[in-house]
């Protein structure tokens, strides 16, 4: 027993030649939705904090979050998962609208932006990693919803009563992931960010935000990789794990660090 897949158009709007796909509309939600979070996330900084984080500088990283994010997230798919078919086809590297992106070369992307990005402006590098790590949920929950609209990335077969036949997922009945990611990554772990950046304690401790959001993102992927479909050009990393869960490994590392960054601090 499962449920009927909703099968809604991946299209969400064409007009003539020009198609808008729910995906794109995902990423766009995204940026603008994050871009108005986080000038409340800077003001609130600015204002009660004393961290000299403007609305001028929000505006302005922007533009270095959405090229973090598809440069980073295109590079880190071709390194991660197809680099054999883009050495053989490099043309093919251009064609984004084929698909074809990773969170974690994104991650690496808007972290690199960051750094250089804060360096140039001598802002604290920290501090705005933290207002940025608690957008990202907001981008997570829309594209995994997109996700699921394209029938991609779906799960392992199952046989609880909430799985569904994907168009391109075969007979089985399967579980869809993409919700299970869109629960944990953008709904739960965006509401915990939100009630902790709302918290001065929290918000006084820089990298403290950062960190929930790292490990809390990398528990949550690992755990949704086990219901999840492996890469059919990787399947399982020496039979144990997929490429997923082992590029959460540093994350966990990354994040468990600034969580225990103010002790560290203090002792010192």
């Amino acid at each position: 027993m499962s449920l009927k897949y909703p099968e809604i158009d991946p299209v969400a709007l064409a007009v003539g030649p020009l198609q808008i796909r729910w995906y794109a509309l995902a990423y766009l939600a995204g940026f603008l939705l994050g871009w108005v979070y986080a000038l409340r996330l800077a003001g609130l900084k600015n204002r009660e904090d004393n961290v000299p984080l403007g609305k001028n500088d929000i505006d302005d990283f922007l533009s270095w979050a959405v090229l973090g994010v598809i440069l980073g997230g295109r590079i880190g798919y071709i390194l991660f998962y197809q680099l054999g078919s883009y050495w053989e086809n490099p043309a093919e590297i251009l064609r984004v609208w084929h698909g074809g992106m990773s969170f974690h070369g994104g991650a690496a992307g808007v972290i690199l932006a960051m750094l250089l990005f804060a360096w140039k402006r001598r802002l604290p590098v920290l501090d705005l990693a933290d207002i940025v790590c608690c957008c990202v949920p907001i981008g997570l929950f829309f594209g995994r919803i997109a996700n699921f609209i394209n029938g991609e990335l779906f799960g392992r077969p199952g046989s609880v009563p909430w799985t569904f036949v994907f168009p391109q997922g075969g007979p089985e009945p399967r579980h869809p992931s993409q919700l299970y990611e869109a629960g944990l990554e953008g709904l739960i772990l965006g509401l915990l960010l939100f009630g902790l950046a709302h918290v001065k304690f929290f918000r006084e401790k820089p990298g403290v935000l950062s960190g929930v959001f790292l490990t809390g993102y990398a528990v949550s992927r690992i755990i949704v990789e086990f219901f999840r479909e492996p890469d059919p050009q990787l399947g399982f990393i020496l039979g144990v794990a997929t490429m997923g869960q082992l590029l959460c490994a540093p994350m966990i590392l990354g994040g468990l660090y600034l969580l225990a960054r103010p002790r560290l601090l203090k002792k010192s």
